[in-house]
């Protein structure tokens, strides 16, 4: 088993591990079929209700429902088992559930209630998988690269997030919203393949926990006992349940507020993604400066809250799009620097579950928030879920902020104030 270094510079110092290169490889090809899905998933839906946002929230909502009962299991697992191998079988379950989708849409028979199940379906195994994929970061590069790894993982996702809704605008356009699930079904075949050459004996593996009781109730406890954790799950829970709910507002604004087609869809989620694009890239160059700090976590909350809540008013798609930049870049400090800080300051032995714990308040506020936002969206406007999103967030962050200036977490450059003072006073 390699041994962890001292953190080497560069942007792309994670990318020196063989390990690492595999597996951002595959991901570049997997992720872009991903986003081409969401946005293939969501104009779909859209088709077969005729346009209602509250069934888009119910599609997501049951994406995203399984996180609430799955995750915390997940991250036991993800303590227990070998990571490697059991990425593999998700990724497979992933894929076909893409296949699945695309060949009910292109044989004619595809029902709203189809989709439904599918979307629950693959809720389940994204659920399982994303705990222990992103504990799966620390053991392909170590300790003193992790955060970088964070950085660029969000670098790979985001690259795949501008690409993948432009391709995937001007699919439905030429040929329907079936050739495109197939495709992500299929793109599943990069990451699988990353994994399986993979070096088992270059991981920097923890030690296995033994199969055994209490093991959910104590990593649990853990957190529970751990302040500054406990602040950093509720700020995501806030911030990401009610202020990144861009995956069924976007499609919403652009068929109801502006009455565009698929193509501005995937150029309004372009936008944004070119947003936290350049978010990653930051990250990846700050990576080198040590552990993120809280600061830093607050900061990029309550940037992202205050341009959200600026992003709801836009008049017109052009002045949205220049937004969404900012907001996205905002968005992407926030949640690059909040997964960094728990990969840090956890006990290995505890980083599977408290990973699980972690996506659980990240992505387990969805089922709430989405079809609550459809709602809002229904009878206040298209409009209303982002600067309200924007509002709850900034709200979040400022509470977290305090607390955490209160117990000595954060703290405020005043000394710097008062010689800036001193020094235009002179």
């Amino acid at each position: 088993m390699p041994t962890d270094e001292k953190p080497r510079g560069g942007m792309f110092s994670s990318l020196r591990t063989r390990n690492y290169r595999l597996y951002a490889s595959g991901q570049v090809v997997s992720l872009i079929g991903v986003w081409m899905q969401r946005v293939a998933q969501d104009w779909l839906v859209l088709q077969l209700s005729n346009g209602s946002p509250v069934a888009l929230g119910i599609a997501v909502a049951l994406q995203f429902a399984p996180t609430l009962v799955l995750s915390l299991w997940a991250g036991v697992l993800a303590d227990r088992l070998d990571k490697r191998r059991f990425l593999i079988v998700l990724q497979a379950a992933l894929g076909l559930c893409g296949l699945t989708l695309g060949l009910l849409d292109v044989t004619g028979v595809v029902r709203l209630w189809h989709v439904y199940l599918l979307c629950l379906i693959l809720g389940m195994f994204a659920a399982v998988e994303t705990p222990v994929r992103q504990s799966f970061a620390v053991e392909m590069v170590g300790k003193a690269q992790v955060t970088n790894a964070v950085a660029l993982n969000s670098m790979t996702f985001n690259i795949a997030r501008i690409l993948g809704p432009a391709i995937a605008g001007v699919m439905i356009n030429w040929i329907g919203t079936g050739w495109v699930f197939l495709v992500n079904g299929a793109s599943f075949a990069g990451v699988i393949t990353g994994l399986a050459l993979m070096n088992p004996a270059e991981l920097f593996r923890s030690k296995p926990v033994p199969r055994g009781r209490g093991q959910l109730r104590e990593g649990l406890r853990y957190v529970r006992q751990r302040a500054d954790l406990v602040v950093v799950m509720v700020l995501a829970f806030g911030v990401s349940t009610f202020g990144l709910n861009f995956h069924s507002t976007l499609a919403v604004i652009s068929r109801n507020e502006f009455h565009g087609d698929a193509s501005l869809y995937g150029t309004l989620s372009m936008v944004l993604a070119v947003g936290t694009l350049s978010g990653a890239v930051m990250a990846a160059r700050r990576s080198g400066k040590g552990r993120p700090r809280q600061r830093l976590l607050i900061g990029g909350a309550m940037a992202f809250g205050v341009l959200e809540i600026i992003t709801g008013f836009m008049p017109d798609p052009w002045s949205m799009g220049a937004l969404l930049v900012l907001t996205g870049a905002a968005a992407l400090t926030f949640t690059t620097v909040s997964n960094a800080i728990v990969q840090l300051s956890v006990a290995p032995e505890m980083r599977g579950r408290v990973m699980g714990l972690y996506m659980l308040v990240f992505l387990g506020g969805n089922p709430v928030g989405s079809p609550l936002m459809g709602w809002v969206a229904e009878h206040w406007g298209p409009r209303s879920p982002v600067w309200l999103g924007g509002t709850i967030s900034l709200l979040f962050a400022l509470v977290c902020g305090i607390v955490l200036i209160r117990r000595g977490g954060v703290r405020l450059p005043v000394r710097r104030l008062v010689r800036l003072r001193v020094l235009t006073r002179k």
